[in-house]
């Protein structure tokens, strides 16, 4: 359903897939406290990032600064070679084309699910109705919910909420999907159907960049782990790579405490 090119590996001097985000030299400060620093970091079109550390180590915020919902200091972020917009439509338009699904699910409470999953097509790509409302159909089922499509969200589990929020996400054709900790609000027998979803969708090529502490995900899904701490990143590697073998003692004491669990 997403319009990823998955043939990157077709060979000829196209093959090598492009650098559709990329963060330079960024900072972010909150008051006194630094939370990115000089951050450096390329993800490639069709890639999946996932990124990890302890609390309060910059993930989030870094996840947010992708989309503008947080505005740097200083450094460049650039969607597809093109420098994040300050404001109006030119912003609206980059977070149409970079999908966000949230820790909470940010459903409309008093439109139904169907009508959550059209809502940014009608506003923002001016999609007529039958069409968006097809995709939308389209897209639930896709995620595992359609028969919950005429439902109000208060009325679906939290695991089938996410799973609608993904959906609104993908409505808008995104060229990369942000999940900043998508599964830390959810019972622990409904994280796994949010994953499920997810990993297709890693499958199936979207570029991805995902802030969670699910490390199996991280080993199956990801093409790289970034490991931040302290708001930098102190280390990125394949993910047999980081879990096996990593190279700095901040992602080793690490994951000695998680993966004692």
């Amino acid at each position: 359903m997403s319009n990823v090119s998955v043939t990157k590996d077709a060979g000829g001097p196209e093959s090598a897939p492009s650098d559709l985000v990329v963060l330079n030299n960024v900072n972010k400060h909150f008051g006194a406290l630094h939370v990115l620093q000089d951050i450096d970091l390329t993800i490639a079109s069709g890639e999946v990032v996932v990124v990890i550390g302890p609390s309060g180590s910059g993930k989030s915020t870094l996840c947010r600064t992708i989309n503008r919902l947080e505005t740097i200091d200083s450094g460049h972020i650039a969607i597809d070679e093109k420098p994040l917009p300050e404001e109006g439509k030119e912003l609206a338009q980059l977070r149409a084309d970079v999908g966000m699904v949230f820790q909470s699910f940010n459903l409309f409470a008093h439109k139904t699910v169907l009508e959550n999953v059209m809502l940014g097509q009608l506003k923002v790509r001016r999609t007529p109705k039958q069409e968006a409302q097809d995709k939308a159909q389209a897209l639930l089922d896709r995620v595992g919910v359609a028969n919950q499509a005429h439902k109000y969200p208060a009325q679906l589990s939290g695991g089938q909420q996410q799973r609608v929020a993904i959906a609104r996400a993908l409505a808008m054709d995104p060229k990369v999907m942000l999940f900043d900790e998508p599964t830390s609000a959810l019972d622990p027998e409904m994280i796994n159907e949010v994953l499920e979803v997810m990993q297709q969708l890693a499958r199936d090529g979207m570029t991805m960049v995902v802030v969670t502490h699910e490390m199996g995900f991280a080993r199956s899904a990801a093409n790289r782990v970034v490991f931040m701490s302290d708001g930098r990143i102190v280390e990125e590697a394949a993910p047999e790579q980081f879990f096996n073998n990593p190279r700095s003692d901040r992602a080793k004491d690490f994951l000695s405490k998680i993966l004692q669990h």
